[in-house]
């Protein structure tokens, strides 16, 4: 396995604090969101390695096993537990030996000379890893919630975090296949496919929108009530307002992953709707009006 750097796909340095690292992620998967380039096959395996190195280096644990084993760091479990049977002695016809190996090289060096001691020696195999795909409404990522999956006969139950990402793969540890000879089982890889709404666009943690607005109400201005994920809101429209305008709700976008109480902004636009089949009357009054 070749090492990946994940500070470097993220653009920060080493010493990048959380907050950083978070920044960067958000801003990056803004710009790379399949949901901008959804034919871009390049941009959606840039916008995989994002969520990837997300994934690791928001998590201080995983982190710190980055950091100290590189490229080898999901080994890590088993690399701090040969450190720690790393020296070790015997004594042979009257001699005591010291010899320095990590994991089962102290055994395998006297097999060299030796033998296995009656009996061939068994190799431990890692199980498959298995990858599945969880499809979901956008209104269903909008919270958290609990799926019943079936891996391999056995039902499992699982917690989908609010805010996860079109696209995105977490890690099951240990629900994969099972392991040969007592080795550690394979690893669960789920992917989610999050379906495009009718009414909000999402990129990232930002929810877009288009809102209609009689030409009346655009003139004389007044009040409005418009639907979010999260229930309707009450709007007051500026008079004289413009076709195209855009305003911002802070925190009425999409949750942010793994970060409790934090939403993204909604962004509306008005369109003006222009009235059709007017009576002679209503014609009549706005020739006046233009007129004026």
């Amino acid at each position: 396995m070749d090492y990946i750097d994940y500070y470097k796909i993220l653009g920060v340095n080493n010493n990048a604090t959380q907050e950083e690292i978070k920044k960067a992620y958000r801003r990056l998967a803004r710009k790379y969101h399949p949901d901008l380039n959804p034919s871009d096959k390049e941009n959606l395996k840039k916008f995989q390695e994002i969520n990837e190195a997300n994934e690791v280096l928001s998590d201080p644990d995983k982190r710190k096993k980055y950091d100290q084993y590189g490229k080898d760091w999901k080994n890590s479990e088993e690399y701090e537990k040969a450190a720690q049977n790393k020296q070790r002695y015997t004594d042979f016809g009257g001699q005591r030996f010291s010899e320095e190996f990590s994991g089962s090289g102290f055994s395998d060096f006297f097999e060299s000379f030796f033998g296995s001691f009656g009996g061939s020696k068994k190799v431990k195999y890692r199980g498959e890893d298995y990858n599945t795909e969880i499809q979901l409404e956008l209104t269903d990522a909008y919270k958290t919630q609990k799926k019943t999956l079936n891996v391999n006969g056995k039902k499992i139950r699982i917690t989908i975090p609010a805010g996860i990402e079109n696209g995105q793969t977490i890690k099951i540890k240990g629900l994969g296949g099972s392991g040969i000879n007592l080795g550690p089982n394979g690893d669960l890889f789920i992917t989610f496919s999050i379906a495009n709404h009718p009414n909000f666009k999402r990129v990232g943690d930002d929810l877009f929108t288009s809102v209609e607005l009689d030409i009346f109400k655009a003139i004389l201005g007044g009040e409005i009530t418009i639907d979010t994920l999260d229930g309707k809101v009450k709007l007051k429209v500026k008079p004289e307002t413009q076709n195209g305008t855009k305003i911002k709700l802070r925190g009425k976008g999409f949750p942010v992953y793994k970060n409790e109480g934090k939403y993204g902004d909604l962004y509306i636009t008005y369109s003006i709707k222009i009235p059709t089949n007017l009576t002679e009357k209503q014609k009549a009054l706005f020739i006046e009006l233009s007129k004026l």
